[in-house]
């Protein structure tokens, strides 16, 4: 048979792939395979259900006013006459002596305050934790104009902040290592599939055929994408469910601070980075999975794997905390970690650049994996570094080998 009669590296890989995908999607163990961790987010929802509940029935955090009686009385009636129109927090009056340190008073366990309004009417203070002040600032200073008389209640308030709120860069860093720890529950608990796949067909002999039709490297590529397809579907399903659950929810969520890159394109680059950090390890895996002589053997080297997983979850972790160090540099080349550090980047640098960079960077890695794994499960389990050239090589053959299996099926 001529040469132009033989799949393409790609289109072999597409053939592959495509025959993968479909098997395992339109499968009732990969429907199982979704609807399990579901259940996982169900008792999540169930449990933030549960905490607003507690949340909602317990007692409104108050602020804590420590003028002299008189200007206490007056500041009452202006929030009482205020509350109805725009919304006012509760408070509690106190005396002067007890606010003589705002920050103790804040610090009272038996009290549940949300700042201290201290000083004097003419000349307030206003103590509290950054998100609180942020938040009433504006509504304490018409409350404070009103009990002046002031015909536009609107009083000037000198603002004392306490380190009860994280700023923004505290706030990213952990938005940084979220995504490192998703990245990694993800990627562990969806790569472990790949390491069977080859071993599977080595036992039924598959895999000796497909060797004869089309080139290995093919083959792994082709596998590879299927996996990561058949991870991105059940990435859609549970991702859609979780933004469903958190759309529901979001009254009662936080307010949390934008990443470096916004939201869409970290959502994005996210994506990007599994899908990388799945190929990368994916790519060891088939490896591995594919020189293990028998199904059982997997189980034996999942292990080391795993363990394998974890160092680089754990080198990017305290790597993370380091910006700029030569550990950072070294985490952010090394390719296995890199999809990872990459992550946390997003969340704390908005530098562009450094993602094309990295994303063409781990791609030049995932084919230097691809062609190390098919050369050594040629060279060791094949015997062979022709395996891909045999007589006979076609589409034709190829697609018959792919028709009789699914009419076996």
């Amino acid at each position: 048979m001529s040469s132009s009669a033989r799949l393409s590296l790609w289109q072999a890989a597409w053939v592959i792939a495509r025959r993968d995908f479909t098997a395992i999607v339109f499968s009732k163990v990969f429907l199982l395979f979704l609807i399990g961790p579901l259940f996982f987010l169900g008792i999540f929802a169930g449990g933030g259900y549960v905490g607003a509940m507690a949340a909602d029935s317990a007692d409104e955090p108050q602020l804590a006013v420590a003028f002299t009686p008189d200007a206490n009385a007056a500041i009452e009636k202006a929030r009482d006459e205020l509350d109805p129109l725009v919304g006012m927090p509760d408070i509690t009056l106190v005396a002067p002596a007890d606010a003589a340190d705002p920050r103790a008073l804040l610090e009272d366990e038996d009290r549940n305050l949300l700042g201290v309004l201290s000083g004097s009417l003419a000349d307030p203070l206003l103590t509290g934790p950054k998100e609180d002040v942020e938040r009433w600032e504006g509504k304490v200073a018409i409350m404070v104009g009103a009990a002046r008389g002031e015909a536009i209640p609107q009083a000037k308030i000198e603002i004392d902040m306490t380190d009860g709120a994280i700023n923004r860069q505290t706030a990213q860093d952990a938005t940084a290592r979220a995504g490192i720890v998703m990245l990694f529950m993800l990627t562990i608990f969806l790569a472990g599939m790949v390491l069977s796949n080859l071993a599977e067909e080595k036992g039924n002999k598959i895999i000796e055929i497909l060797a004869a039709a089309i080139p290995m490297d093919a083959v792994f590529v082709g596998k590879l994408f299927a996996m990561l397809g058949v991870s991105l579907v059940g990435l859609v399903v549970w991702g859609t469910a979780a933004g469903v659950i958190l759309l529901l929810g979001a009254s009662a969520l936080p307010v949390i601070p934008p990443p470096a890159v916004g939201w869409p394109l970290f959502f994005a680059l996210f994506v990007i980075y599994f899908a990388m950090a799945y190929l990368l390890i994916g790519s060891v895996f088939l490896t591995v999975g594919s020189l293990a002589p028998t199904v059982r053997d997997v189980q034996t080297v999942s292990m080391p794997a795993t363990i394998l997983q974890l160092l680089i979850f754990f080198l990017a972790n305290f790597a993370v905390g380091q910006p700029g160090s030569a550990l950072e540099i070294f985490a952010a080349i090394f390719p296995l970690s890199s999809p990872y550090m990459m992550v946390a980047r997003a969340a704390k640098e908005g530098v562009l650049w450094w993602h094309l960079a990295a994303i063409a960077w781990q791609v030049l890695w995932v084919a230097i994996f691809v062609k190390i794994g098919a050369s050594l499960f040629r060279a060791k389990v094949l015997k062979s570094g022709t395996a891909g050239r045999e007589k006979g090589a076609g589409r034709k053959g190829l697609l018959a080998l792919f028709g009789s299996a699914s009419n076996q099926s």
